[in-house]
């Protein structure tokens, strides 16, 4: 799962520690041997909405990719151009079906993970006036899918580790700190711990 190209330059990683889309970013970088220069960014003064960051993502939001002259926001979206430029094609494969089969798993962490598990988290550990109930809700319906995917596959799409993988797991991982418990989904903990098992495993 080696890259296989090599870098010019050091890629930058705007990035926040706490962030879950960020940690995204940053552990398929880990998987995939791909060197990034993470710049912390000043959250909480607003540094992702002033510029020279606003310029980069006028939306305000993190995590930012500057490869050169290319600038992506949105870590599905950075998974995607990773996998597919430096990460090789065991992680974002070159035929449609399987490009659209990790999609799929894309959406999920953007969306249904986004609205529930990330939620929840935003409520409980930074105050963010969510509706925590609702957020708890779509968690366990959530929950309740990937455990019953996992009982039939290892792994998200295709047989193996992809940047399925790395899209779900931030969110899955850290959910506990958004008062969710894992414990009733053995087979999600267990893909828990195969993909802490991968070489170049970086925890959040």
């Amino acid at each position: 799962m080696q890259s296989t190209r090599r870098w010019r330059h050091t890629m930058k990683l705007y990035d926040l520690q706490a962030s879950g889309n960020c940690y995204k970013v940053r552990l398929f970088a880990a998987l995939a041997h791909i060197e990034l220069d993470v710049v912390a960014v000043d959250f909480l003064n607003g540094e992702h909405k002033k510029p020279p960051l606003s310029d980069l993502n006028p939306l305000g939001e993190l995590p930012v990719l500057q490869d050169g002259p290319v600038v992506l926001r949105d870590s599905q979206a950075i998974l995607i151009y990773l996998a597919g430029e430096y990460g090789g094609l065991a992680w974002w494969p070159a035929h449609p079906q399987g490009q659209a089969e990790i999609a799929q798993w894309l959406s999920f962490a953007g969306n249904e993970i986004q609205h529930s598990l990330c939620a929840a988290r935003l409520v409980q550990k930074f105050g963010a006036a969510l509706n925590k109930a609702e957020a708890l809700q779509k968690s366990s319906v959530v929950l309740g899918l990937l455990d019953k995917h996992l009982e039939q596959h290892d792994w998200l799409a295709m047989g193996r580790p992809t940047i399925a993988e790395c899209a779900v797991y931030p969110y899955v991982v850290l959910a506990p700190e958004g008062g969710v418990e894992l414990g009733a989904y053995p087979s999600v903990l267990r893909w828990l711990e195969r993909v802490e098992g991968l070489a170049g495993y970086q925890s959040a």
